[in-house]
């Protein structure tokens, strides 16, 4: 028999004692108990995605290798504080975000915990941070947040690329866990999308990387917003390495900028802007002082941010080097690498 052990196993303690109890195959997981397995566990919503989905056909190869027989996504949304997101203090929005992190993980974690305890196999990417740095520049990600929530029904891309949640508009955080094991029921993807095309998140991102006509600059918002991450952090090593001593490394580098990125190094990676999420007005929960007062939504959540005297992280030649300089004079631009070899 292909399932037989040698004889010499057969009378083990932990093997007589697994082949006395009678249990059940794990089948097809009831979307019922999972969803309220979930929202137990800490989310605030979610919803379900087949493998098979045509939708995320480029997602099969990565999750196989991550969770070989993975048959289902489980997308997960936690909501984020909306004011904290909108601070212009940057300590107090990324702390919202890291704070939102934890949640997610720590739920991604307890919902894997209850489908392991019933027989189903599943692992918990992370929802962000730490990744396959082995593969950068690749795709360092093990599964696509955003298509997944947006094949499973939890919302729709907006013009800045975030996904856009019909209640909870894109103050969200989202999170993946995959299984292998079909569930009864899965999200379809909603008939409308929620983002309002308002273009208030193009009026907010300080390096242009929005545009009016929807196309998006994906280096001019890493470069800045993600000054602190990856590719930043290269190039504040390459200053480093590149200076003739500290005198001419400070030249190059201020106070200011060496304390950020120590906090980053010894607490978590900051972002500088987000701001597209602060502005944008969409979603059920979030809409309605956009609709009551655009003039004064506008003061109070765009005006801050948009004059907020910072520094700018640019490539040089750049267009969002010509959108910072022009768009914003009052703020100081800084033309740096992008710490990715060939960009």
């Amino acid at each position: 028999m292909t399932n037989s052990i040698p004889a010499r196993r057969a009378d083990h303690p932990t093997v007589r004692k697994v082949r006395a109890r009678k249990t059940a195959k794990p089948g097809v997981i009831d979307a019922d108990w999972l969803r309220q397995v979930c929202l137990d566990a800490g989310v605030d919503d979610v919803a379900f995605a087949s493998v098979d989905n045509p939708d995320l056909a480029s997602e099969r190869e990565h999750v196989e290798g991550a969770l070989p027989g993975a048959a289902s996504f489980i997308s997960l949304v936690v909501k984020m504080n909306r004011d904290n997101v909108r601070s212009t203090a940057r300590s107090v929005a990324n702390q919202e975000f890291h704070r939102s992190g934890e949640i997610m993980n720590e739920a991604a974690h307890r919902i894997t915990r209850a489908l392991e305890d019933a027989g189903y196999r599943a692992i918990n990417p992370s929802m962000s941070f730490p990744m396959e740095m082995d593969r950068f520049p690749g795709r360092i990600w093990v599964v696509a947040h955003k298509p997944v929530a947006v094949a499973a029904g939890l919302g729709v891309m907006g013009i800045h690329r975030n996904v856009i949640h019909p209640k909870f508009g894109n103050f969200i955080l989202l999170g993946t866990v995959l299984v292998a094991s079909p569930i009864s029921e899965y999200g379809q993807p909603l008939d409308y999308s929620p983002c309002l095309e308002c273009k208030l998140c193009v009026a907010a991102c300080p390096v242009g990387a929005i545009k009016k006509d929807g196309e998006f600059d994906f280096l001019a918002c890493s470069v800045h917003n993600y000054r602190e991450f990856m590719g930043g952090f290269t190039d504040w090593v390459q200053t480093i390495a590149d200076s003739e001593d500290a005198a001419d490394f400070r030249s190059r580098v201020s106070d200011s900028e060496n304390a950020s990125m120590w906090q980053s190094l010894s607490f978590k990676a900051n972002y500088k802007a987000a701001y597209c999420l602060a502005v944008c007005p969409a979603g059920e929960d979030v809409i309605e002082p956009y609709l009551d007062d655009r003039k004064g939504f506008m003061d109070l959540v765009l005006k801050p941010l948009q004059e907020k005297k910072e520094t700018l992280y640019v490539l040089p030649n750049s267009v969002a080097k010509e959108h910072a300089e022009r768009r914003f004079p009052h703020k100081q631009v800084k033309v740096v690498d992008s710490g990715i070899a060939g960009r």
